[in-house]
């Protein structure tokens, strides 16, 4: 999920420190739907279930990357990718790449590239994370800073990790639920779970 925030687009592109304004939109003051991150993103789900196109979209010329951490274990990688592709199709975006910051291919390097042979002047880095810790404020600019010296005519955006986007509750409580029915016999192990046989009452 690429979620896109004016503030946060005007930040990087001014080149501005985020740690000056990352409180300016993850701070809660009472209820989620109440707060000032809420309130600033631009990309919005319609009914239909598409996106809504406002006047910082994402381009044709632009390319996405799907950042994870990336993992020893063959199968959380291929969920990126999975991932990926029902992005791809949701959004319509004509060039979305997979990456891994470490432990897995394709790198940030190696999706980087992939956007820009594709035809895109500008990639946005979209870090697959919950929250804003140390890779996000410093490992993911600095690879990605490296990547982008081999296309000097190519600019890029580090976006904001998916923090506390009320959206994801939804999401927490869909798995747990899930789980739930897997454990009383009504539902079969998820793609998470399966074959791990984790999922169960200890």
């Amino acid at each position: 999920m690429l979620v896109l925030f004016n503030q946060r687009l005007a930040v990087i592109e001014s080149g501005k420190n985020p740690r000056q304004t990352l409180s300016g939109f993850v701070k809660l003051h009472k209820y989620p739907t109440k707060s000032r991150y809420l309130q600033t993103r631009l990309c919005l789900a319609t009914g239909n279930g598409g996106y809504s196109k406002k006047p910082h979209h994402v381009g044709e010329r632009d390319g996405v990357i799907i950042v994870d951490h990336g993992s020893r274990r063959k199968e959380s990688n291929l969920m990126l990718n999975e991932f990926v592709a029902m992005f791809r199709d949701k959004t319509g975006y004509p060039i979305v790449e997979p990456a891994h910051m470490e432990l897995a291919e394709p790198s940030i390097r190696d999706a980087f590239s992939s956007c820009v042979q594709q035809g895109a002047n500008r990639v946005i880095v979209s870090p697959f994370f919950l929250f804003p810790g140390r890779h996000w404020h410093q490992d993911i600019p600095s690879i990605t800073a490296q990547a982008a010296k081999e296309y000097p005519g190519v600019s890029y955006i580090i976006t904001a990790p998916l923090g506390l986007h009320e959206l994801l509750v939804d999401v927490v409580n869909d798995r747990i639920e899930y789980c739930l029915s897997h454990v009383a016999g009504n539902a079969d192990e998820c793609s998470a779970c399966a074959g791990t046989g984790k999922c169960r009452v200890y």
